[in-house]
């Protein structure tokens, strides 16, 4: 497994599948939101929906972590270590996430969701001697946050602005960052598959206390297949996705996995057009061609000249 995730061509494949997988939150996030009656202003249950997708992607991370990997799923000492993960991670993330969400548009949170690389290789910069921010590095954020921006702009009449809303947006890549880089710290000694199952536990346990507070109930919703359906499916996204990001972030530098969350909101913006009917800007596929440009930048640009010189 880890020669297919040190692997140039493996990490590419499956930073791609992750990102691919979280993606496909956007569309499914809001069919469910519509078909549950939830609406934008509605803090609370936007958190206890949350909670539930998290806590039952947690439970399956930890019964594949036993019945399948054959890793201990005790916390005993790592109690403590889960749940610093699991604040950052899955509880402050969402709770500014979903939150912000609703006081800013969706075209505006796409386009900070793409700021998640930027503060993630910021951070690392600081963080490890062996992972500093360079000339490539930075063409590469430049290439690949204008893509985002590109894909998102709003078209007509329609305006950009910086409220409450952006900040607790900003605040969220920032925790999640943050998170990402506290998890590739805790995998050189703890199993990957368990600590992402607890922390998510943990953290679900959070958003939804924090919901039911704010929502005056802990369950208001009244399921489908359909929505029990999709329920899951997010689950499984967020149990496949945050262990594969996971494992990518534990062999590999942090600046050469990070880029490719650029991807998450371009994902995003296309599925939602094939799963909600929704138009696909014609500007998004520039902003995909910067996205490309800026991983080629990053991964093959430092080997060119490394040959030339």
């Amino acid at each position: 497994m880890k020669k297919i995730l040190t692997d140039r061509f493996g990490m590419v494949v499956l930073a791609l599948v992750t990102t691919f997988l979280w993606g496909s939150a956007f569309p499914f996030i809001k069919k469910s939101y519509a078909l549950l009656a939830i609406t934008s202003t509605e803090y609370g249950e936007q958190l206890l929906f949350a909670s539930y997708r998290f806590f039952i992607a947690g439970v399956l991370l930890l019964i594949v972590s036993v019945l399948i990997f054959k890793q201990p799923i005790t916390l005993k000492k790592r109690t403590l270590a889960y749940s610093r993960l699991g604040f950052f991670l899955t509880f402050l993330q969402y709770v500014f996430f979903y939150i912000g969400l609703s006081l800013s548009t969706g075209v505006q949170g796409s386009i900070i969701a793409g700021s998640t690389s930027f503060f993630q290789m910021l951070l690392a910069h600081f963080r490890y001697e062996d992972d500093r921010l360079n000339r490539f590095k930075g063409l590469a954020l430049f290439l690949g946050f204008t893509g985002v921006i590109l894909a998102n702009w709003p078209q007509g009449s329609a305006g950009v602005s910086f409220g409450s809303g952006e900040v607790l947006l900003i605040l969220a890549m920032i925790s999640g960052a943050f998170g990402n880089l506290i998890a590739k710290e805790y995998s050189a000694s703890y199993p990957v598959a368990p600590m992402t199952g607890w922390a998510m536990v943990i953290g679900s346990i959070g958003l939804f206390i924090v919901g039911a507070v704010l929502n005056g109930d802990w369950f208001p919703f009244t399921f489908t297949s359909t929505t029990v359906w999709m329920l899951v499916y997010l689950a499984f996204l967020s149990a496949t996705g945050f262990t594969l990001w996971n494992l990518l972030m534990k062999y590999n530098p942090v600046s050469r996995v990070s880029l490719f969350m650029f991807f998450v909101p371009l994902f995003g913006v296309t599925l939602s057009a094939l799963i909600l009917g929704e138009s696909i800007p014609p500007q998004a596929f520039i902003g995909l061609l910067f996205v490309v440009a800026g991983i080629l930048v990053s991964t093959y640009l430092p080997i060119w000249f490394q040959k030339r010189s």
